[in-house]
C-alpha cells in the first residue's frame, strides 16, 4: 500500500487537532486530572500505532495488505467517531457563546457522545456483517431491437470482487457464487477488479470462483486493479507476468476474457453482440481500453458500433459511457462496476445517495440517455462485492445484478434520466 506523504501529514494534523479540542472539552467540563492525564496518553497511544500503520517495513505482500488495512481502518473506527463529536461539541459551543446565562452549558457534547459511540458501531457493524450481505438487484431492460429469440434472456453481472481483501477466507465468495448460480442465468458477466494489488491473490479463490456455471458461460473484463499497476515491480518482465497470471488463471477458471474483443451469442438464427473493453482509465489511470479494436467503428464493415444491431457493452468504469460511447454508438446495454458506491449508501424507499454521486453521475442501479434515434441508451452500475482499502461496507450491500432483457415496449425498470 503506497500512502503520500500529503496524506501522512493531513492524517497527523487530523489526530492531533482532534485530539486537542477533545481534550480541551475533558478539562473544560471534568474537574478531575485523571481523566485529563487518561486521555492524553490514549491520544499518544493512537499517535504511535498510527505511525506504526504509515511507517511498517512494506513487501506488497497480500498478507502485509491485509495487516496495513486492519490496522488502518482500526484508527478510522476511532477518528473518524471523534469527528461527529467535535462537530456537535464546536455548534453547541458557538450556540452557548450566544446565550444570555451566566453558566455557558455546551449542549452539544450531549448529542456529540451518543452520535460518536453510534458511528463507531455502525463502522464495526459495516466491516462484520454488512459486507457479508448479498442482494440480488433484479432489472429488465426492453428495447424494440432485441431478436425475438432473446426475449428473457438473463444475465448475471457481478463487479469488484477484490479478492485479496478475504485473505484465504473463502466463504464470501462461495456464498456469491452459491447466490448467483441459484439465479439459473442464461450467461455470468465479471466487469473486473478482481484483485486488489497482484494476481496471487486470486490463487486461494481459483476452485470457487470455478463453481460460476451459465449456459452461455461466464465472461469476463479487467478493471483498473487487475493490472498491477498499484504494485511496486523490480522489472516489466515481472509486471507482465502478473497479467499473463490473470489471465491464466481466469482461463483455467472457465472464464472468457474479452479484452477489447467481441463475440456474438446466437439463438436460432437470431444474434447479439458481447463486447468487453479493457480498462477505460482517466488520467493519472492508465488507458488501455479501446472500444474501436473492440467492434469495428468503420461504417464500411458488415458488423459496426452504429449497424442497428442490439449490443451489449462490459466496460469497468462507467465515464466510459458518459463521455464515449452513449455518444457515439448505438450500443443498447452497458454493464459497469468500479464506483462500490463508494462502499456507502442510505436508501429510503426509491430514494438513495451516496457520496459517490459527487465523483461519477452514473455511480448506481440503472441510468438512461435518450438518442436522436429514440432508442434509449442504457447504463447498469454495479455497486460491486468486495472492498478496497477500507474492510467494510454500509448500506451498499455487495450486489448480484439479474438482468431480464425484453423486446418491443415491455416496461423496462425505472431508470435515472441522463440529458
Amino acid at each position: 500500500m503506497r500512502v503520500s506523504v500529503i496524506m501522512i501529514i493531513v492524517l497527523y494534523l487530523y489526530s492531533i487537532l482532534v485530539d486537542l479540542y477533545i481534550w480541551n472539552d475533558i478539562r473544560r467540563y471534568c474537574s478531575s486530572r485523571i481523566w485529563h492525564r487518561v486521555y492524553a496518553g490514549l491520544s499518544v497511544a493512537c499517535w504511535i500505532f498510527l505511525t506504526v500503520i504509515l511507517y511498517m517495513p512494506r513487501r506488497s505482500s497480500s498478507g502485509e495488505t491485509l495487516t496495513v488495512m486492519w490496522m488502518l481502518y482500526s484508527y478510522l473506527t476511532v477518528y473518524v467517531p471523534k469527528f461527529f463529536y467535535v462537530v456537535c461539541s464546536a455548534v453547541g459551543l458557538l450556540l452557548s457563546s450566544k446565550s444570555r446565562r451566566h453558566v455557558r452549558l455546551n449542549y452539544g457534547i450531549w448529542l456529540g457522545m451518543p452520535l460518536a459511540f453510534f458511528v463507531c458501531a455502525m463502522m464495526w457493524w459495516g466491516a462484520f456483517e454488512t459486507r457479508r450481505q448479498i442482494m440480488v438487484s433484479a432489472v429488465t431492460v426492453s428495447s424494440p431491437k432485441l431478436p425475438k429469440a432473446f426475449d428473457g434472456y438473463k444475465i448475471a453481472q457481478i463487479s469488484d470482487l477484490h479478492v485479496g481483501t478475504w485473505g484465504n477466507d473463502t466463504t464470501f465468495v462461495k456464498n456469491l457464487v452459491d447466490s448467483v448460480n441459484s439465479l439459473h442465468p442464461d450467461i455470468i458477466v465479471f466487469t473486473g477488479d478482481l484483485v486488489n494489488m497482484q494476481t496471487s491473490e486470486l490463487l486461494p479463490f481459483v476452485n470457487t470462483l470455478s463453481g460460476l456455471k451459465a449456459p452461455d458461460g461466464v465472461v469476463s473484463i479487467l478493471g483498473n486493479h487487475d493490472y498491477g499497476d498499484y504494485s511496486d515491480w523490480e522489472s516489466e518482465a515481472e509486471k507482465k507476468g502478473n497479467l499473463d497470471m490473470m489471465k491464466s488463471l481466469q482461463k483455467q477458471m472457465g472464464w472468457r476474457m474479452l479484452n477489447n474483443r467481441h463475440f456474438f451469442m446466437r439463438r436460432d438464427s437470431d444474434s447479439i453482440a458481447m463486447i468487453g473493453v479493457e480498462n477505460w482509465g482517466e488520467p493519472p489511470f492508465h488507458q488501455y481500453g479501446d472500444i474501436g479494436k473492440a467492434f469495428n467503428a468503420s461504417k464500411d464493415s458488415l458488423h459496426h458500433l452504429n449497424d442497428g444491431r442490439f449490443k451489449i457493452l462490459l466496460t469497468h468504469n462507467p465515464e466510459h459511457w458518459k463521455q464515449e460511447t452513449s455518444e457515439n454508438t448505438d450500443i443498447d446495454l452497458t454493464l459497469s462496476g468500479h464506483t462500490h458506491a463508494m462502499q456507502l449508501m442510505l436508501q429510503v424507499g426509491k430514494w438513495r445517495w451516496s457520496p459517490a454521486k459527487f465523483r461519477y453521475d452514473q455511480w448506481g442501479g440503472l441510468y438512461e440517455k435518450e438518442s436522436p434515434d429514440s432508442v434509449s441508451r442504457r447504463i447498469y452500475v454495479n455497486i460491486g462485492a468486495g472492498e478496497v482499502g477500507i474492510p467494510f461496507r454500509i448500506g451498499a450491500t455487495p450486489e448480484v445484478t439479474l438482468i431480464t432483457l425484453r423486446g418491443g415496449n415491455y416496461p423496462s425498470s425505472e431508470a435515472g434520466k441522463v440529458r
